[in-house]
C-alpha cells in the first residue's frame, strides 16, 4: 500500500529568522573595507550609515558605547576598514553590520589633512616660540589632564610628590583617545583656566600609534591650548611623530616623568639654595657692618681731632661778639662820653686859669675874677647837668635796663648774630636767650613769620 508523502511543515517567520542568525554566527568578527555614505547621528549618540564599494552596499550601525571608544568617527566620502559583526534584526528583517572599531584605510590622506592644518596654524604664528608662555618657577599647584586610570597619572603624581612632597595636584579626568578626546580635553582646559586652582597644566597619555594619537592632531585641541591663560605642557609618550598639540604647547616632554620634573623643582635643591644664599647674605651683612663700623671710627677720630680747633674758633668768635656787644653797650658809651667831657673840662679849666691869670695881670681887679669864677661855675654846672641827663637817658636805653623790664635778647647759637625776625631761625635750630639775670639755651620748635 502506497502512503502519500507527508508535506513539509512550513517555518514560521521567527524560526526562519533564528536559522538566518544561526547561519550568520560565524561572521561575528569581520573586517570590512568600504566608503561611508549617508551618515546620521541620533540624539542618543548612535551612528547609522551605509558602507559601499561601488557594486554593493550594506547598512551599518555604530552604537554610542563603541563610538566613544573608536579612534575616529565615520565621515561621508571617507574610506575606512571596519571591524564588526553581521546581525539580522527579526523585527525589520534587515541585515546590518554592527561596527565596534574603525581604522583609516589611507594613512596618507590622513597625513595630508594633518599637514594642511599645520600650515594654517604656522601661518597664524601658533608655533612661534615668542608666543609661548614661560613656566612658573614654583607653581602653587599642577593640573593634570589625563585618563583617571592607568600608569600615566600614577607616574605623574609620583614624580611630582617625590620632587616636592607638599605640591598641590588637581586632576581633570579626560578621554585621551578617540573622537570624543578633543572635546573632552578642550572642555577640561577651559574649566582649569576658569577655576584657577593651578598655575600650570600637563596634558598626558601613554603614547600610541599614529592613528591612536590622531586625536591630538585635532584643531579643537590646538585652539584650546592657544586660548589657555595658563601655560600648557604636553607629555604624550614616546612617539616619532610630534602632534599639533605638542607644537602649540608652551613646553613639550616625551614622558610623564619628564613633564613632572619640568614643571616642579626639587624642594631639597631649593632649600639647599636658600641655605647657601642665607650664608652669603650673612657674610655680606657682616662685611657691611664691619665697613660701616670702620667708617664710623674714622669719622669719630676726625671729629676728635677737629674738636679742639672748632672749640678755639667758637671761643674766639664768642670773645669777639662779647667785645662788640661791650663796645656797643650804652653804659660804655656813657663812660666814654663822660671821660671825654672830663677831658674837655680839664682843658677848659686850664684855659680858664690861663685867662684868669691874664685877667688878673691885665685888669688886676678882684671883681673881674669873681665874675669869671661865677661864669665858669655856671658853665661847669650846666655841662654837669647836661652830662647827667644824657647819662640817665643812655642808661634807660641800655640792654641791661631793657632786660630788667622783662625783655630779652635772642642770638643764633652758632653764628652769635642777634635774631630780629622769626624767619632768621629755622625750625629745629638752636638759640641763646639773654635775660636780666643769666642766659637760656633753647631749640626752636615752631616758626611763625
Amino acid at each position: 500500500m502506497i502512503r502519500p508523502e507527508e508535506a513539509p511543515r512550513p517555518l514560521t517567520v521567527t524560526e526562519l529568522a533564528k536559522e538566518i542568525q544561526r547561519e550568520l554566527r560565524p561572521l561575528t568578527a569581520v573586517l570590512l573595507k568600504g566608503e561611508v555614505t549617508g551618515v546620521k547621528r541620533s540624539a542618543a549618540g548612535i551612528f547609522n550609515f551605509t558602507i559601499q564599494d561601488g557594486f554593493s552596499k550594506i547598512e551599518a550601525v555604530l552604537f554610542a558605547d563603541n563610538a566613544r571608544r573608536v579612534t575616529t568617527l565615520p565621515e561621508d566620502g571617507q574610506v575606512f576598514v571596519f571591524r564588526g559583526r553581521i546581525d539580522f534584526y527579526n523585527k525589520t528583517g534587515r541585515l546590518s553590520f554592527n561596527v565596534d572599531q574603525i581604522e583609516f584605510d589611507d594613512v596618507g590622506k590622513l597625513r595630508a589633512r594633518l599637514e594642511e592644518l599645520k600650515r594654517r596654524l604656522e601661518a597664524e604664528g601658533a608655533f612661534d616660540p615668542k608666543r609661548k608662555r614661560p613656566l612658573p618657577f614654583l607653581p602653587r599647584a599642577v593640573a593634570l589632564l589625563t585618563s583617571p586610570t592607568g600608569a600615566v597619572i600614577h607616574d605623574l603624581q609620583e614624580t611630582i610628590w617625590e620632587r616636592y612632597p607638599n605640591m598641590g595636584v588637581v586632576v581633570y579626568p579626560v578621554q585621551v583617545q578617540g573622537n570624543a578626546a578633543p572635546g573632552s580635553i578642550s572642555r577640561a582646559l577651559r574649566r582649569c583656566n576658569a577655576e584657577g586652582l593651578a598655575d600650570v597644566l600637563i596634558i598626558a597619555r601613554g603614547g600610541g600609534s599614529f592613528e591612536e594619537m590622531f586625536a591630538f592632531n585635532n584643531e579643537v585641541i590646538a585652539r584650546a591650548i592657544l586660548a589657555s591663560r595658563l601655560p600648557v605642557v604636553t607629555a604624550l609618550g614616546h612617539t616619532s611623530d610630534r602632534t599639533v598639540a605638542d607644537m602649540v604647547a608652551d613646553a613639550e616632554c616625551r614622558t610623564p616623568t619628564e613633564a613632572g620634573a619640568r614643571v616642579v623643582p626639587k624642594k631639597a635643591d631649593l632649600l639647599a639654595q636658600l641655605r647657601e644664599r642665607a650664608r652669603r647674605l650673612d657674610r655680606e651683612q657682616s662685611l657691611r657692618v664691619e665697613r660701616e663700623a670702620e667708617r664710623l671710627r674714622a669719622r669719630r677720630e676726625r671729629l676728635v681731632q677737629a674738636l679742639p680747633a672748632l672749640l678755639r674758633s667758637r671761643t674766639e668768635r664768642l670773645a669777639r661778639a662779647r667785645a662788640e656787644v661791650a663796645r656797643l653797650s650804652p653804659v660804655q658809651q656813657v663812660a666814654r662820653r663822660a671821660e671825654s667831657l672830663r677831658e674837655r673840662g680839664r682843658r677848659l679849666e686850664a684855659v680858664a686859669f690861663a685867662r684868669v691869670d691874664r685877667g688878673v695881670n691885665l685888669l688886676a681887679s678882684r671883681r673881674a675874677s669873681e665874675r669869671l669864677d661865677r661864669a665858669l661855675a655856671a658853665r661847669f654846672a650846666s655841662a654837669e647837668r647836661g652830662l647827667e641827663h644824657r647819662r640817665e637817658r643812655l642808661i634807660a636805653l641800655s640792654p641791661d635796663s631793657v632786660l630788667a623790664r622783662g625783655y630779652s635778647i635772642t642770638q643764633d647759637a652758632d653764628s652769635g648774630a642777634v635774631v630780629t625776625t622769626a624767619t632768621a631761625v629755622k625750625s629745629g635750630g638752636r638759640v641763646r636767650i639773654s635775660l636780666a639775670s643769666g642766659r637760656l639755651g633753647a631749640r626752636v620748635d615752631e616758626v611763625e613769620p
